[in-house]
């Protein structure tokens, strides 16, 4: 299976590390086109095809992932609309639809939408795949593969993709300001900057492994390090004062309504 990215920014990269560090597909089998081949060196020097010209990269692959931004679609698309006859697309766009890409692509065209999230560069990422889509099973089965090979895969019903994609998507940045805001307190009160980033990240990466081997709710896991009358129920009662769990309930929601308003905003484009 020859691969190719058209587009390849902050995400599309972040797949094929994810990939090559897995050797899922050797360099030779992964091809990217983008505007700038020049930003891409890193992954020339891999042995990942580069080019400018997308037409001439979905010629040469057999699965072709959609990696641009939701404006740039239609374009990318009608540039290389034969090409992509009898081909699978794997779109990883957010807002497109089901009914969006079956309305874009050709009718021989199969398609799966997937989101997945930058930690697929450093093998941890999380996807969540559409179960509503128009490719064969074996092509889902190379797809989940894709995705698994570095990091955890959901498949979901469509009800509930837009919903689950923002939260695996845009959660990174959140847990990076996170991880951001517990470093400055601890600045705050004199702990030298790289320490701080350095217990900040390790309590996370240690917090949510007792999360994901023990199946003990996360409530009952804070209950257990605040004792009465202690440091940490104080710490937990400040959170709470200044509201963070509403706002980070409110930051996935304001994600998803983005997203749902991109969505829109693309179909009355088209319909215009």
């Amino acid at each position: 299976m020859k691969l190719g990215f058209i587009g390849a920014g902050s995400m599309g990269s972040a797949i094929i590390s994810g990939v090559l560090r897995s050797g899922l597909l050797p360099a030779q089998a992964i091809g990217v086109s983008r505007r700038h081949p020049a930003l891409s060196a890193e992954l020339a020097a891999q042995g990942v095809f580069v080019t400018d010209c997308n037409a001439e990269l979905v010629r040469r692959s057999d699965c072709i992932v959609l990696a641009v931004k939701p404006v740039s679609v239609r374009e990318v698309v009608r540039q290389v609309f034969e090409a992509l006859r009898g081909k699978l697309v794997i779109s990883i766009v957010a807002g497109y639809t089901h009914e969006m890409l079956t309305a874009l692509l050709p009718e021989d065209a199969r398609f799966v939408r997937v989101m997945p999230n930058t930690p697929l560069s450093v093998g941890e990422g999380m996807s969540v795949i559409c179960s509503r889509c128009t490719c064969t099973q074996a092509e889902f089965d190379f797809t989940r593969s894709l995705f698994e090979a570095a990091g955890k895969v959901a498949v979901v019903e469509e009800r509930i993709y837009t919903a689950a994609n923002t939260l695996s998507g845009c959660g990174p940045a959140f847990v990076f300001e996170f991880i951001e805001a517990l470093a400055d307190g601890a600045v705050r009160c004199g702990v030298p900057r790289k320490l701080a980033y350095e217990l900040a990240a390790q309590t996370l990466i240690g917090s949510v492994k007792m999360v994901q081997e023990t199946g003990t709710h996360p409530g009952e896991l804070k209950d257990a390090v605040c004792s009465p009358g202690g440091t940490t129920i104080e710490g937990i009662y400040a959170l709470e004062k200044g509201g963070m769990r509403a706002a980070v309930m409110e930051a996935v929601g304001a994600s998803v309504e983005k997203t749902l308003r991109v969505a829109q905003s693309v179909s009355d484009t088209k319909q215009s």
